[in-house]
């Protein structure tokens, strides 16, 4: 997306930014988290993640619109769907198992129900630290105690 009428923020409320411009960190830590059982995790860039969950609200399949989550695997840029509008914006790597996202920015289409989408967005917003087990991406806030969404990685 480009400096167009199309970025739009979503709600300053979330913490999103109105600004379609974005300072990119290089990201300076491996992209996948080791997991208990001694498996290799699911790559954490280049995967596109289908959100399964978010808090303790699980989601029902959609045949029109996978909700998603992607963070491409060269560039520190993440792109996805939340439902209704599609959104992108920058990500950060500070540490091992520390995922932090900055300004998303989204279309603003006029959707009937958009509470799993400000679900999703203010789970992105709020992400600290992610773990991988196998093919399922969990993200947290700063406490790993409470998972703020949880993802599948994409079949092919």
């Amino acid at each position: 997306m480009r400096n167009s009428a199309v970025c739009v923020a979503l709600l300053s409320g979330l913490g999103l930014l109105s600004s379609c411009q974005s300072n990119l960190v290089p990201a300076a830590t491996p992209t996948t988290a080791a997991n208990s059982a001694g498996t290799t995790p699911t790559a954490l860039r280049g995967t596109r993640w289908l959100l399964r969950q978010v808090g303790n609200q699980p989601l029902t399949a959609s045949p029109d619109k996978e909700i998603y989550l992607q963070l491409n695997a060269a560039e520190e840029r993440a792109e996805g769907q939340a439902g209704c509008n599609r959104f992108r914006g920058s990500f950060t790597l500070p540490a091992a198992g520390e995922l932090r996202f900055g300004p998303l920015l989204a279309t603003k289409m006029a959707c009937p129900d958009l509470n799993t989408e400000t679900a999703f967005l203010t789970a992105l917003n709020n992400a600290r630290r992610y773990r991988i087990s196998a093919d399922t991406l969990y993200l947290h806030g700063e406490s790993t105690a409470t998972v703020l969404a949880t993802l599948q990685a994409q079949r092919q």
